[in-house]
């Protein structure tokens, strides 16, 4: 901190100031104390040579000055030396010695005789020359006293650079980077004080994590079976909410309920924790079937109804789906009951764009009934006319299509505004549209499956990410905002991240304007790998966004782990808000949450006036959706 810092230097120029006044003062005073003493030693020697004349005069009346006197006076370094006796000269000597500011001492040795001394002396350093060894050892001894104040200053700013390390994790702390100052504990002093820092952080994060598993908790509650932990009714409404609009699919797929019929009597005759077992080993071997199925959802609709939902796939594809599913539930281990042969039923219904989605669920009861008639365990599914061919066909035409499009650059950006609460435009959402030859638009949901499933989607999105670059560098979008989605094939492709990574070096001025979004299923089931391409891409000056947040019952610890700037809350949450109390109460946990963090809350798919005045009661910052505008193609 650059206040801390000052101070600190301050206090070490303090030391040294006063160190340095000690040592002025030390040695001034030895200075004159030694002066003074060569005075005194000075005093001493006339006032002994004033005690040898006296006794003298008084022993030898005669004198005979003359052989002893000279030679001494000599050794004095006498500059002029009179005695007296009344007036009368008794003895002179003048010597050689020429010397300015001399000291004269003029003493009345025997006042009752008359006797007096006049005697003039040079000053006591008036003669005297350091030698080239009196210089050295000065030397020495000053190159000591430096070399201790050196050591002295050193020892000094190593303890005060712990006060600093305090410092700087009192202002990580104070800047929400908890993690951060966790992990570098550093050997801040006093080392009590950094210590109980730690102890707190560690306590917040445990904290932190605890909240995360209550908000778990909440969702598990609220949308999950408690027996079976999966998906529940409301969870499944609430999910084909979000895949239709004004009561019609988005997208194609189909929807499977799966009957166990006689569940009950199998409880009664064989206890409940049979039924139990058999509940979990049909669960377990369902959900493996679906991994491979992206953004499926399965639920329990009643005590013994399942319905299982998969977007995007063709009909071929969701016949070889129900014959696994069956085949799976087959496989399951059934006591000695009566009908155990006539023990699953499972009922299918197609659906394309614009399918009523209130109609499905009669429509896949119509074939789960069917499916009862036939007898023994079967599948059927519902037969509503022609299905259009662009479902039903392979994947063969789609990545001719696909690949014809990446070389003649057929895909598009269409963007859609994200808004403030403000009413203020905080960013545009880019949206992948493509054409085919006859220049009419492709929708995402038909070619995004397809393009996944032919490995396509890295090249897809590069071709995105450089229309979006260009944008941005044109001056008609110079202070614009935008996110990019990126897909997970794209994020685990070698190739991908490292032309991303050159590209926004390349583009690093631009870089405060782009914003990439991941989707939380994503980040749930590969933080691990993808951590480090999400450092990346944040360091590089971007922000991060998870989207689809609570569309999965999963904790929200992650959104502190991998940094993220902006979750975006799925439109299964969303839609009908103001009606649903259980998803008012997600949302409240979630920010609850996210407190004192800089993390923004974004709606998708708000449709009314109503859920977005509910969203902003409940504290959710920005929003998009056909409320506030279609996606329009960018140019």
């Amino acid at each position: 901190m650059k206040f801390t810092r000052m101070l600190t230097t301050k206090l070490t120029s303090f030391w040294l100031m006063s160190l340095a006044a000690i040592a002025f003062v030390f040695l001034l005073s030895a200075m004159m104390g030694f002066v003074q003493l060569t005075y005194k030693f000075q005093q001493q020697k006339v006032s002994e040579l004033e005690s040898m004349l006296v006794n003298h005069y008084h022993t030898q009346p005669d004198w005979e000055l003359e052989s002893w006197l000279p030679p001494l006076l000599l050794a004095y370094n006498a500059v002029d030396f009179r005695l007296t006796l009344n007036d009368e000269v008794l003895f002179a000597y003048k010597g050689n010695v020429l010397a300015q500011n001399a000291m004269v001492y003029n003493h009345l040795l025997d006042p009752s005789a008359g006797l007096r001394m006049t005697l003039t002396l040079p000053q006591p350093f008036a003669h005297y020359s350091v030698s080239w060894y009196e210089f050295l050892i000065l030397g020495i001894g000053l190159l000591a006293v430096m070399a201790l104040v050196r050591l002295g200053y050193s020892w000094f700013s190593q303890q005060l650079d712990g006060i600093e390390e305090l410092a700087e994790r009192s202002r990580l702390i104070l800047q929400g980077k908890h993690e951060q100052a966790l992990a570098t504990p550093g050997k801040g002093k006093p080392r009590l004080i950094n210590r109980a820092l730690t102890k707190l952080l560690e306590e917040l994060q445990d904290a932190q994590k605890e909240r995360g598993r209550f908000d778990k908790f909440i969702r598990s509650n609220t949308f999950l079976d408690a027996e079976t932990r999966i998906g529940n009714r409301l969870f499944l409404n609430n999910r084909l909410d979000a895949l239709s609009h004004d009561q019609g699919m988005v997208a194609h797929g189909v929807i499977y309920l799966l009957e166990m019929d006689d569940l009950d009597l199998l409880q009664q005759a064989k206890g409940e924790q049979v039924a139990k077992d058999l509940l979990s080993a049909t669960v377990n071997g369902i959900n493996q079937i679906l991994q491979s199925q992206p953004n499926s959802i399965f639920a329990r609709r009643s005590h013994n109804q399942f319905a299982i939902v998969v977007p995007q796939i063709s009909l071929i594809e969701a016949d070889q789906l129900a014959s696994k599913l069956l085949k799976v539930c087959l496989s399951q281990p059934l006591p000695d009951v009566e009908n155990s042969d006539n023990f699953f039923h499972l009922g299918c219904a197609y659906f394309t764009a614009g399918d009523n989605a209130a109609q499905l669920i009669d429509e896949a009861d119509m074939a789960l009934r069917a499916a009862q008639l036939q007898g023994n365990s079967n599948w059927f599914m519902y037969d509503k006319g022609a299905i259009d061919e662009e479902f039903a066909k392979g994947s063969v035409r789609w990545r001719s299509f696909l690949e014809n499009a990446l070389v003649q650059r057929r895909f598009y950006p269409f963007s859609q505004p994200i808004i403030d609460s403000d009413g203020i435009e905080h960013h545009r959402e880019i949206f992948t549209r493509a054409r085919d030859n006859q220049g009419a638009l492709i929708r995402a949901t038909l070619f995004i499956p397809m393009a996944n499933k032919c490995g396509l989607m890295p090249q897809i999105e590069r071709q995105m990410m450089e229309r979006v670059l260009a944008l941005l560098s044109s001056a008609q979008h110079a202070n614009q905002v935008y996110s990019v989605n990126l897909s997970l094939d794209s994020l685990m492709s070698r190739a991908f991240t490292q032309w991303l990574k050159t590209t926004l070096l390349e583009y690093r001025h631009l870089t405060p304007q782009l914003i990439f979004e991941v989707s939380e299923d994503i980040v749930i089931h590969h933080q691990e790998k993808l951590q480090p391409k999400l450092d990346m891409i944040r360091k590089m000056g971007a922000r991060l966004c998870v989207d689809h947040v609570g569309q999965q019952v999963v904790g929200t610890y992650y959104i502190r782990e991998c940094h993220f700037d902006m979750i975006k809350l799925h439109r299964s949450i969303v839609r009908h808000i103001h009606l649903r109390p259980e998803n008012q109460l997600f949302i409240r946990s979630l920010i609850g949450g996210l407190y004192r963090t800089e993390v923004q809350v974004c709606a998708e798919g708000v449709e009314v006036f109503e859920e977005w005045q509910t969203l902003q009661i409940l504290g959710v910052g920005m929003a998009q959706g056909m409320y506030f505008s279609d996606p329009i193609e960018a140019q």
